[in-house]
């Protein structure tokens, strides 16, 4: 990945139907569906593996308009405070979204998706204004460990670093953004893979189970099991067609801030209650 220039164009402007709005609304339906799942479907079950597929398709979209964010607002110190701001109003929701309880000393450093969208920012803000090479890769790469703690890790990071410093050539976009995910996708899915081969050997396979019952895992979950991961794929044909245009209203960017920590809190609470 190369410099980001400042005057790369969005090379399909005006030629896309969907507008920004459009597509983060989009995006928004497709976390709903993916968090639902969550916390009401079995993972393993077709129904649960078609809402998470869907649900892959959030996460590369919010990042793309981080970077394209990145080049429109007037202040970007302004932009990551908000993103901060509302990482930490998100912080207890996501926490008893995924835990069902407050944080605990082992769930204290669980951070939400916008906590890593942050990051995003703060990687591309280092990227482009940075004129010390070993410096920047430095910052981004602290970046990318802090990400850990977050949703979607420093995958998220990448695909922000991806979508803006190739801005205005679409192909290298989805060049990186395609590496980066298959990367991803085969960091999710090789270790499914290789205890499903490992149990297949009599040597190895009451040692296996063994280290499974010990984490909570009462049975080798299948191959099959983060076939979802290829959602992120789904994301590529809604940017194709998104036009260049902002669209929505005056109060259209708050949507996702406010969305994100209100289902989340909704869904923990049906999560506690419902499911004892």
């Amino acid at each position: 990945m190369e410099n980001i220039s400042m005057e790369s164009p969005r090379l399909q402007k005006s030629a896309g139907r969907l507008n920004a709005n459009t597509l983060k609304l989009i995006a928004i339906a497709a976390m709903l569906i993916d968090h639902i799942a969550w916390g009401f479907v079995p993972t393993l079950s077709p129904l649960g593996q078609i809402m998470h597929l869907i649900g892959r398709i959030t996460a590369p979209t919010m990042c793309y308009f981080i970077a394209e964010g990145y080049y429109h607002t007037r202040s970007v110190k302004k932009y990551a405070m908000r993103l901060l701001v509302f990482a930490v109003i998100a912080y207890l929701p996501f926490g008893l979204f995924e835990t069902k309880k407050l944080p605990t000393a082992q769930t204290v450093l669980t951070f939400n998706v916008i906590y890593t969208l942050l990051l995003g920012l703060l990687a591309l803000w280092a990227w482009d204004k940075m004129q010390n090479q070993v410096m920047k890769t430095l910052t981004v790469i602290g970046l990318c460990i802090l990400a850990v703690f977050g949703d979607w890790a420093f995958f998220g990071v990448l695909y922000v670093l991806a979508f803006g410093i190739n801005r205005g050539d679409f192909k290298k976009q989805i060049k990186w953004f395609s590496i980066i995910s298959a990367i991803m996708i085969a960091m999710s899915s090789m270790p499914f893979i290789f205890i499903n081969i490992a149990m297949q050997i009599p040597a190895y396979a009451p040692a296996i189970q063994k280290s499974l019952q010990l984490t909570g895992v009462t049975s080798v979950p299948p191959v099959y099991s983060q076939f979802f991961q290829l959602g992120v794929f789904l994301a590529v044909p809604l940017l194709t067609m998104y036009n260049g245009q902002r669209g929505g209203g005056k109060y259209s960017k708050w949507v996702f801030y406010v969305f994100y920590p209100a289902h989340l809190l909704i869904l923990a609470l049906l999560k506690i209650y419902l499911i004892k």
